[in-house]
């Protein structure tokens, strides 16, 4: 089975749109990220994320999904 890197310019332009999106990387970790605390580095191929108590260093390889959630969920 192939697997298929999903491209680091996706996540960014997700983010960008939704202002915070859910990441999954290949460990199985799951990372909340924001815009406002994210940079991307195509030439290097990583994300910089910074948490309230961390900073991480995400190889864009490895983010496996991402997941685009909704604050509030609207009723008719």
């Amino acid at each position: 089975m192939e697997v298929v890197e999903m491209k680091l310019t996706f996540v960014e332009d997700q983010l960008k749109k939704w202002g915070e999106v859910i990441v999954r990387l290949a460990s199985g970790e799951t990372l909340e990220i924001h815009l406002g605390d994210t940079t991307f580095d195509h030439e290097n191929n990583l994300i910089h994320y910074r948490s309230s108590d961390a900073l991480y260093y995400i190889d864009g390889a490895s983010v496996e999904s991402i997941k685009l959630h909704y604050s509030h969920v609207e009723t008719e």
